[in-house]
């Protein structure tokens, strides 16, 4: 299952889920939906938040194996 530190990332960086939306070029439904561990995100679109933070896409997305 992939985990995500997204929503703390956006706090440190006082950034809403629209204005990360906005920077990576999709709507801020796909940001909440990552957040809540609905969605994956494709390479590219990691890469992108990644880069948004300026951090490596692991610190953000993380895979933990299911029970």
């Amino acid at each position: 299952m992939l985990k995500t530190n997204l929503k703390e990332f956006r706090a440190k960086h006082q950034m809403n889920q629209q204005k990360l939306a906005e920077r990576v070029g999709v709507r801020r439904e796909t940001i909440g939906h990552l957040e809540r561990g609905n969605y994956s995100p494709s390479l590219k679109l990691a890469w992108d938040i990644a880069k948004v933070f300026d951090v490596q896409i692991e610190e953000i997305f993380h895979y933990e194996e299911e029970e």
